[in-house]
């Protein structure tokens, strides 16, 4: 069993956290449902390494899946599936009472959904990202993260699992030798703890551009994140998220794009599998 299989692209930063030389952008797609339409998802595509699916349970519909994974696919970016809560009304940000075993059985199940479209285009999945609550709650949650990446190392073992940086979700990866991705966020704060401030507090969302790009660039080339107290804490910078259904989220990806590359890092997906 491996001890720790995280994507190995870094150094060490100046103020000793780790530095990344290669890095993915990744973004939560496919989350229109019926009539309700998110309407970047073509736009933003072009500008990322790899996309989380949603599969029907918190958001997304069969036909909003398979016209997203062909688009994916025609971009030539990694496929990974965003299985959620069974809540649409609450778009899976509203946490639910469920067992380890229930939280297996949704991710089985919602990654069976997506994949089952990935092949019928010919591609191959990528990775696994929890959406909204799902992926707090398993941040947090040492057996619902070991259920999790149960049910992922079950179905297709050789999957990437993002999740958030030195969460329980990444070490129990780790632990059954699954291999992790540690996943930032430019449009949200940060905790003194190293945990993302709950959207029910104020200035939990980034919303100037500006401030987006200035956390970004500081995660990736120092390794550190200022927190909402001020202080600096240390973090793995291997993927960056960037939502969907943000209100900037085009020009996020945009900017945040035109920054690393002048940067000179290195955009790729994980193992750069497509």
């Amino acid at each position: 069993m491996a001890a720790n299989r995280s994507a190995d692209s870094q150094e060490i930063g100046r103020n000793g956290g780790p530095l990344m030389n290669t890095v993915d952008i990744n973004c939560d797609l496919g989350e229109s449902y019926g009539v309700y339409r998110m309407t970047s998802d073509e736009s933003i595509l072009p500008l990322i390494t790899s996309a989380n699916i949603a599969c029907g349970f918190h958001a997304g519909d069969p036909a909003t899946m398979r016209q997203t994974v062909q688009q994916a696919l025609e971009h030539q970016v990694a496929i990974g599936a965003h299985p959620g809560l069974p809540d649409l009304q609450g778009f899976g940000r509203r946490r639910m009472d469920i067992t380890p075993r229930e939280a297996y059985d949704m991710v089985v199940y919602q990654i069976g959904a997506l994949d089952a479209f990935v092949r019928s285009y010919g591609g191959r999945m990528h990775h696994v990202k929890p959406h909204g609550a799902l992926y707090n709650m398993a941040a947090e949650d040492d057996r619902l993260a070991e259920g999790i990446a149960e049910a992922i190392y079950r179905v297709q073992p050789e999957l990437y699992l993002y999740g958030l940086a030195g969460s329980a979700l990444i070490q129990a990866a780790d632990r059954i030798g699954l291999r992790s991705v540690s996943e930032v966020f430019a449009d949200r704060t940060y905790g003194p703890d190293g945990t993302l401030t709950p959207r029910s507090q104020p200035g939990a969302v980034i919303q100037q551009t500006e401030q987006a790009l200035a956390q970004v660039l500081r995660m990736v080339k120092e390794g550190i994140v200022v927190s909402t107290e001020g202080t600096p804490v240390s973090i793995k910078a291997e993927t960056i998220c960037i939502h969907g259904d943000g209100a900037h989220a085009l020009a996020f990806a945009q900017e945040i794009r035109t920054l690393l590359e002048f940067e000179g890092v290195t955009l790729s997906a994980p193992g750069d599998a497509r």
